[in-house]
């Protein structure tokens, strides 16, 4: 099927409801990156559940890298990662049997119930038990909602679709960011505020969900056929969906005839969207954005800011990835997915060397950083949030989600969802006490790994701007001079 024939959509009031509100399942996942760091900040949280932490904090002459390494504190963040990656599992399951809308709404009810206990917490069994259940709503919307903008999105307009995923994951980000440095001036309680407003955006994913509509591929692999074709004619906007409509069948046959997806990924149309869908991510998280996502708050406070200073430099770093993540959408389906991974890293490297040696050179472990210095390395972070916005943070999820066959596609994106989360969690359990161990030297660790991921993108990441996502075997895996090799 060409191109041309796939364009036969208009972008209708009824399908933007559907891209915004599934959208929403990024904004709990954002929201959640930004309100961590800041509540791990907060010292009535430290007081009431991490004692010891706050005593370091609070000692003048503590390591400036060390104040804040605590497994406890850091399990805060990483014990959610960690039930989204078995989540995702059991999300790939229910995409496939109930469908991607029953399972979107199903993530929404997990989150929810998160914030009401997080927020309710008395004792870290309850605090640690409510991060469970925030990670198990993750699990089932990250597995879910890229997976549903690809599916709903017309060929010409998948990249920038599927990319609203990220830049409601950034706007999540930005508000928690606001909403920290409100709550930080409320006491005692502010941080079980900051915590409880999780729920907002997890009413409007439950709400959204009576609203969205199943997707084609998903109504027709469960036997819908003429239900799925109605829904087609009806996000498209148009009538003549026959060429499409007779793809997805023949793919739903396709996938038919697989009885066990996740076996089924080590055939050889699999492996290449499998290995790159694992890669992007661990590349994605050694980038070392969620560690400065989930502690910039700390990392200000070490580099000299006082609390109001860092949350405010961490709204501020906000706003950039918000706006930067719109650069990606208008660009994406421009100039590609290659181009933009490939800026981002040059860039990305720039900003994290520059950074580094600032602080190897100038911030010693006790002491601050003078304010010139530490504006320079605010601007550092806008520059290197920045890059990532518009590359490595939205492709890391597009890529994996269009690229899968039918059959694989959801035990594929699984791996790919569950990946992310260990390596993020590993990240958000690790960084404190690698500040403390690496001091300003973590900064040319994250460095190494993007000169890797560049010469990853170079070698192995074909182009798929263009493609439809049912084509992509004959059209890019066995084009692809690495990867043809294995047809």
């Amino acid at each position: 099927m060409s191109t041309a024939e796939k364009n036969n959509s208009k972008i209708t009031i009824y399908v933007l409801s559907c891209w915004i509100f599934a959208a929403f399942g990024g904004l709990m996942f954002g929201y959640d990156i930004g309100i961590s760091g800041g509540v791990s900040g907060m010292d009535d949280f430290l007081k009431k559940f991490f004692p010891k932490v706050y005593e370091r904090k609070s000692h003048a002459k503590e390591n400036n890298y060390c104040k804040y390494d605590d497994q406890l504190l850091q399990l805060f963040t990483s014990s959610l990662y960690l039930s989204a990656l078995v989540a995702s599992f059991f999300a790939s399951k229910s995409a496939t049997k109930f469908g991607r809308r029953l399972t979107i709404c199903m993530a929404s009810i997990f989150f929810l119930a998160g914030a009401v206990l997080s927020a309710a917490a008395k004792n870290k069994l309850m605090l640690i038990f409510g991060r469970i259940l925030f990670g198990v709503g993750v699990g089932f919307g990250n597995e879910t909602v890229p997976l549903f903008l690809t599916e709903v999105a017309p060929i010409q307009h998948r990249g920038a679709v599927n990319i609203l995923f990220q830049l409601f994951v950034t706007i999540g980000i930005f508000i928690a960011n606001l909403v920290n440095y409100g709550t930080s001036m409320i006491h005692p309680h502010g941080w079980r505020l900051s915590l409880g407003l999780a729920a907002v955006p997890a009413i409007v994913l439950f709400v959204g969900s009576f609203v969205i509509t199943d997707t084609p591929s998903s109504l027709i692999e469960r036997g819908k056929d003429e239900q799925g074709k109605a829904v087609l004619k009806k996000i498209r906007g148009v009538n003549d969906v026959e060429v499409e409509y007779q793809e997805i069948v023949a793919a739903c046959e396709q996938a038919k005839l697989v009885k066990y997806p996740f076996r089924n990924l080590a055939k050889a149309a699999s492996i290449p969207p499998l290995v790159i869908a694992i890669l992007l991510q661990i590349f994605q998280q050694f980038t070392g954005i969620n560690a400065i996502m989930f502690y910039a708050p700390v990392l200000f406070q070490t580099m000299g800011f006082k609390s109001e200073g860092s949350l405010l430099s961490s709204v501020i770093t906000g706003l950039v990835n918000v706006g930067s993540t719109f650069v990606s959408i208008y660009l994406v389906d421009k100039v590609g997915r290659r181009k933009l991974l490939l800026q981002a890293c040059c860039q990305m490297l720039i900003s994290q060397l520059a950074i580094g040696a600032i602080l190897v050179t100038n911030l010693e472990e006790t002491g601050t950083l003078n304010k010139k210095l530490a504006a320079i390395v605010v601007l550092l972070v806008c520059t290197y949030v920045m890059s990532f916005a518009w590359s490595w943070g939205p492709l890391g999820w597009l890529i994996p989600s269009e690229t899968f066959p039918l059959e694989t596609r959801t035990a594929g994106f699984a791996f790919a969802v569950s990946t992310n989360m260990l390596f993020t969690s590993l990240i958000a359990q690790a960084f404190l006490t690698m500040l403390c161990t690496m001091q300003a030297y973590i900064f040319f660790f994250f460095s190494a790994w993007i000169v890797v991921m560049g010469l990853f993108v170079i070698f192995f990441l074909p182009e798929t701007k263009g493609v439809p996502i049912d084509s992509m075997v004959e059209r890019v895996w066995m084009q692809h001079p690495v990867w043809k090799k294995l047809f």
